[in-house]
């Protein structure tokens, strides 16, 4: 069972969330607004589900803050069109998108996912070049310096550092980390392009 904090303004979105992950014996707190979802101290949560678009603070803007708060998987239900605005949201800290209108078994498998790449057993530690990944802290250090990273990018950092010298696309990341068939790489580039901004000296202008 995980603790999931559910923010969106539409009573039924928030039933329909409540009820299904409910099924698999979640504890689900649902919040209507930004305000609400801070009151409710999104820290405590093993996982965030959040709206786009929301009366007053928008999830963008929530996500942000969520964030500074904690490492947990945050995951964006978004009913806009455009694929951007959903990319744009994994470059304020999410980690992944549902797209509105969702299954009950789409939604199900996500959140089972996220899940459960969280409680996987880390070992030991790893050092390339500047940076060092302790496996069992999930902390990412670079000149000796800590170095904040959301679940995702630690992901795609071990993932690297434990095959060093081996070159992966996209779709090889997105498989690796996500745990699923590839459908839409622009989320592993924009998690490469907030890693190099956050570990590299200089980030080069590439992708």
């Amino acid at each position: 069972m995980a603790r999931i904090l559910a923010v969106d303004d539409e009573p039924a979105i928030r039933s329909l969330l409540e009820r299904t992950l409910g099924k698999d014996g979640h504890d689900v707190r649902c919040a209507a607004c930004a305000d609400e979802a801070l009151a409710a101290h999104p820290e405590r949560y093993d996982l965030v589900l959040l709206d786009v678009m929301m009366p007053g603070m928008d999830g963008f803007e929530l996500c942000r803050i969520v964030r500074e708060r904690t490492d947990a998987p945050i995951v964006f239900l978004t009913a806009k069109a455009a694929e951007e605005d959903a990319v744009f949201g994994l470059g304020v800290g999410a980690d992944d998108y549902i797209r509105k209108p969702f299954g009950a078994a789409e939604l199900r498998a996500k959140v089972a996912a996220h899940l459960r790449r969280e409680k996987r057993e880390r070992h030991s530690s790893l050092e390339f070049g500047r940076a060092r990944i302790d496996l069992t802290a999930m902390q990412v250090e670079v000149d000796g310096a800590p170095v904040r990273l959301t679940a995702t990018e630690y992901r795609i950092v071990a993932l690297l550092m434990q095959n060093p010298g081996r070159v992966y696309n996209a779709e090889e990341i997105y498989e690796r980390v996500w745990n699923e068939r590839a459908v839409n790489t622009d989320t592993v580039m924009v998690h490469i392009r907030n890693l190099r901004e956050k570990i590299e000296v200089k980030p080069s202008p590439r992708t």
